[in-house]
């Protein structure tokens, strides 16, 4: 398992170089534009809880790893809530009609979004419990990346609104530190963790093709946050919260 860790240490370090962080943590830019993207990402948050539920889950708990993929999944349910908090307290919601709605989240703008659900679940369904606790991983060092920064943005930004952003901020930070794969114990036990052949390189394989779909689904946001500036006029609304902060 300590390969397999490193790797996913090495992939996480060219994760975090990617242009959306940078975007992320471009000062010269108000704090609520540089998280704009926020409503792309809708699709994949809200499967999430499916993907623990349905996917990542299983009442077949014979063995240790599949108990602490499971124990993950239970702590990882109550973000989803978090995330419409954030978009309510972020202005960047809109009233749409159901048919409107399926459009913008079944549309062009957001099809990779769609596929991380899609992809994570074709990889871990049917696998075996240790495939599941690597893509676990890949999904813990992808979200402390983004996070670590979206933390940042969300402390400005609550300073601005006195609005506390739970998703994007310290509560979704903390939560991740306790994970009970985020322990001494379960770091001692996952290191002495060894691999068959196959199962060796079905890890291999599912950290290089996660890890890509996360860096292209960056790359999306990104462009989303391009494409749909924040209005001036709500620009300036912050702007003069600012002044009043002062």
């Amino acid at each position: 398992m300590k390969k397999i860790m490193f790797l996913i240490e090495e992939k996480k370090q060219e994760f975090a170089k990617l242009p959306l962080f940078k975007f992320m943590q471009d000062k010269k830019l108000q704090p609520r534009q540089r998280l704009s993207f926020a409503p792309c990402m809708a699709h994949f948050i809200m499967s999430f809880g499916d993907l623990n539920n349905y996917v990542l889950r299983s009442k077949q708990e014979e063995e240790t790893l599949q108990r602490i993929v499971n124990r993950y999944t239970y702590e990882d349910d109550n973000h989803w809530p978090w995330f419409l908090t954030d978009i309510e307290n972020l202005d960047l919601n809109a009233e749409m009609s159901i048919p409107q709605a399926l459009r913008y989240l079944w549309g062009e703008e957001s099809k990779i979004t769609r596929q991380l659900a899609y992809q994570i679940a074709g990889h871990t369904l049917q696998a075996d419990p240790v495939i599941k606790f690597v893509v676990v991983q890949v999904l813990e060092a992808t979200g402390d990346v983004f996070f670590s920064i979206s933390n940042e943005i969300a402390f400005e930004l609550q300073a601005l609104t006195k609005n506390e952003y739970l998703f994007f901020g310290e509560a979704h930070i903390r939560e991740e530190n306790e994970h009970v794969i985020a322990t001494a114990e379960a770091e001692n036990f996952i290191a002495e963790i060894e691999f068959t052949d196959s199962q060796r390189q079905e890890a291999l394989y599912v950290v290089d093709k996660i890890f890509q779909i996360f860096t292209e689904w960056t790359y999306e946001l990104l462009a989303y946050a391009q494409n749909h500036p924040v209005e001036p006029a709500k620009l300036k609304q912050f702007e003069a919260a600012q002044m009043l902060c002062v």
